[in-house]
């Protein structure tokens, strides 16, 4: 009995060693990645680089996300993290040259950027210290975020400005419960590898903060 009870405190252990381990990777990653992606969009906008289009943002961001997930247990894959958190930031830098442009611009931008820090922080920090499992979101996050992508879509296509908003108003809900249940799956052992988990809150952080800049745009009478 006594070795028995050893044995699941050991494995309890280990458990607990890796989970933290995968915790402290993903954030250092994260942190990594989003500076590099801050400096990449500042020399798209520094260099007033134009915007890529539709087509081209979305097969660089699919190609190097599947490269990503393809390489995840190699070190390749951290450099296709960087690929695609770089290609994102350079798209990034004419939106926000755009929105520097309009009155009151620089004001939106950091409210936003505020915004999604709080937002970050809060969530992962609430995740992460009441140790709640959520994930019992994954399906509804999933069917979501597909939604609110045919949407966007939908939207960008027949160029229905309110179609947009309410799009963006959907993807702050979703990436805001994409933060928690991505943490609950890092603290949870339902996602292992810190390179998905990076990749995973980023393109949550990225969008919320698109998504909440597109909506103060709006109500600062942008569109």
């Amino acid at each position: 009995m006594n070795m028995q009870s050893a044995t699941i405190i050991s494995r309890t252990q280990s458990g607990v060693m890796a989970t933290n381990k995968v915790i402290r990777n993903t954030y250092m990653l994260l942190s990594m990645t989003l500076l590099f992606s801050a400096l990449a969009a500042g020399i798209s906008m520094a260099l007033n680089l134009p915007h890529p289009g539709l087509i081209l943002t979305l097969g660089g961001y699919f190609g190097l996300l599947f490269l990503t997930s393809k390489f995840r247990d190699r070190s390749l894959g951290l450099v296709f993290v960087f690929a695609l958190t770089g290609f994102m930031g350079y798209t990034l830098g004419p939106i926000l040259n755009a929105y520097l442009s309009l009155p009151n611009g620089g004001q939106m931008v950091m409210t936003a950027l505020g915004a999604t820090g709080a937002i970050f922080l809060g969530l992962s920090g609430y995740a992460l210290t009441s140790r709640k499992d959520f994930s019992f979101m994954g399906g509804f996050l999933m069917v979501g975020i597909l939604v609110a992508f045919m949407a966007g879509l939908g939207s960008l296509f027949f160029e229905m400005p309110g179609l947009s908003l309410a799009v963006s108003a959907m993807f702050v809900m979703l990436m805001a419960g994409l933060i928690l249940y991505q943490t609950s799956e890092i603290i949870h052992g339902g996602e292992t590898n810190y390179i998905m988990a990076t990749v995973t809150l980023y393109v949550s952080i990225f969008n919320l903060f698109t998504s909440l800049l597109h909506l103060l745009g709006a109500l600062g009478g942008d569109d």
